[in-house]
């Protein structure tokens, strides 16, 4: 498992699972499902170091929200948008009086990457305006800003050190750091959508780990969303050898399989990342579904009409 890269709880599970030949029964993980129409949600929570070990992710609870037709139906989308805000609020105590800090991580020039940075500039805030006209203001609305700090290669900065320095000024009691992720699947790109109560790790999916945003590192708590957008080319060619093997009726070991492909990739492309052809229209159509989703959940008391009508 550990030599196919995904950052999805849903997907380390399932592979850990095929291995183990027991599906959702992992010791340390547990595993709730509930499908709904166009939509199913994976609660997946991780709860001591057994599970941990052999997810290989941190403890905490991982809510995975799958809508394969989000991209046709209007149906799944709005669903989703709601669902979305139903699990931040589970995951956090979001009061009129909560100031939360939202993190758009990412490089907005690489369109893959600008998932969080695209997210960023479909919210609502309205922290500067709880300060300054707050008279005007329904209840219902909380304080909310946001900031999109960029990547280390063109700010000279790691991540953590800016939110860590936002953290100390604005005093929010909840950060939702947004970003794009790896999947092991093809199927998965902008159909699902992760929310962790673990923090995150920018750059983990494409093997580029920077220092982690988490609770233990800028003293807050912090709620992690993110949507594959890209798939490593290692991981196709597996699926792809799968398939003919099994037409061929041979075997060989998963971990013997992916080193046999890493090395003919590295030896000539290097590492590479796989991403739809229309990537651009994935990124807009996830980024708005992910901020009506946050809107949704920190203004509680604005219809999902008026949050479409403010985001246009």
């Amino acid at each position: 498992m550990a030599a196919i890269r995904t950052d999805l709880a849903l997907e380390a599970h399932e592979m850990c699972a095929e291995e183990a030949e027991e599906e959702r029964k992992i010791d340390g993980v547990s595993v709730d499902i509930q499908q709904e129409e166009s939509i199913s949600v994976t609660r997946i929570m991780i709860e001591n170091e057994k599970g941990e070990a052999a997810l290989g992710k941190p403890r905490g609870t991982y809510v995975t929200i799958e809508a394969p037709d989000i991209k046709y139906s209007v149906e799944a989308y709005e669903k989703t948008c709601m669902r979305i805000a139903e699990e931040l609020r589970k995951m956090a105590d979001i009061r009129e009086d909560t100031v939360t800090l939202v993190v758009g991580l990412g490089n907005k020039q690489i369109t893959p990457d600008a998932l969080g940075p695209d997210v960023v500039s479909k919210l609502m805030v309205t922290n500067h305006m709880r300060k300054h006209m707050q008279e005007y203001l329904d209840e219902g609305i909380s304080s909310v800003c946001a900031i999109a700090p960029g990547v280390l290669g063109t700010t000279g900065m790691e991540t953590a050190e800016i939110i860590k320095g936002v953290v100390e000024q604005v005093h929010p009691g909840l950060v939702i750091a947004v970003d794009a992720l790896a999947s092991r699947s093809l199927d998965r790109i902008s159909t699902t959508i992760q929310i962790a109560d673990t923090g995150i790790n920018p750059g983990a999916g494409v093997e580029n780990n920077r220092e982690g945003l988490n609770e233990e590192t800028i003293g807050t708590k912090v709620i992690a969303i993110g949507v594959p957008t890209v798939v490593d080319a290692a991981t196709i060619a597996s699926d792809s050898i799968d398939m003919a093997m099994a037409d061929l009726d041979e075997e060989m070991q998963d971990v013997e399989k992916q080193n046999l492909i890493r090395s003919a990739l590295s030896k000539n492309i290097g590492g590479l990342m796989v991403t739809p052809k229309d990537i651009d229209l994935v990124i807009e159509k996830t980024s708005k579904t992910v901020a009506n989703g946050i809107n949704l959940a920190l203004h509680k008391n604005m219809t999902f009409e008026e949050i479409e009508r403010f985001v246009g």
